[in-house]
């Protein structure tokens, strides 16, 4: 579920304030409403399928619904990195929908930017030399910080790392 404004202007670089207060629960509160009926059509197919609210912490204008289903599953059930050690999901951070959020089974995982050993291209694909300096700079300032590496085992292209930046929390609920 993307609602504007709150998803979507990101992409500018625009700077727009995490919803709060009641406007943060209606949205949560849509997010059920959309999963539910999904469910209700899902059942109906009588095949496997993956439905799981993704519930974001702290960039909560990434939570969405998310269905899958045929060759798509794996995909999704792969889609975030698990850590070893695992937090108990806080119901009681969202007042109101405490019980609603409670019939949902909820799994931990990590939110991460990613980036790869090819992210900054080649000076050719900037406007000049010194915006190529610039953005060089910046991401050897980045890979300073904390993140995973994972150095893939079939390179494609020119890519042989990967870089994982933990942001945030992700949790993903689906209904016992």
């Amino acid at each position: 579920m993307r609602v504007h404004p709150w998803n979507g202007i990101l992409m500018t670089n625009s700077k727009i304030q995490t919803p709060t207060g009641i406007t943060r629960l209606k949205l949560l509160q849509g997010l059920f409403t959309i999963y539910d009926q999904w469910k209700t059509a899902l059942d109906t197919l009588g095949e496997p399928y993956y439905l799981k609210i993704w519930l974001f912490e702290p960039r909560w204008m990434s939570s969405q619904v998310v269905c899958a289903i045929g060759n798509a599953l794996n995909f999704y059930e792969q889609t975030f990195y698990q850590p070893s050690e695992s937090k108990e999901f806080k119901s009681q951070n969202y007042g109101a929908l405490r019980k609603e959020l409670e019939a949902f089974n909820w799994e931990y995982r990590y939110d991460e930017d990613h980036f790869d050993n090819s992210f900054i291209g080649q000076p050719e694909h900037f406007n000049n030399r010194n915006e190529y300096e610039s953005n060089k700079r910046w991401f050897e300032k980045k890979l300073i910080q904390p993140h995973r590496t994972i150095q893939l085992n079939e390179p494609y292209d020119d890519i042989t790392e990967l870089y994982s930046f933990k942001i945030g929390d992700v949790w993903l609920g689906e209904k016992v």
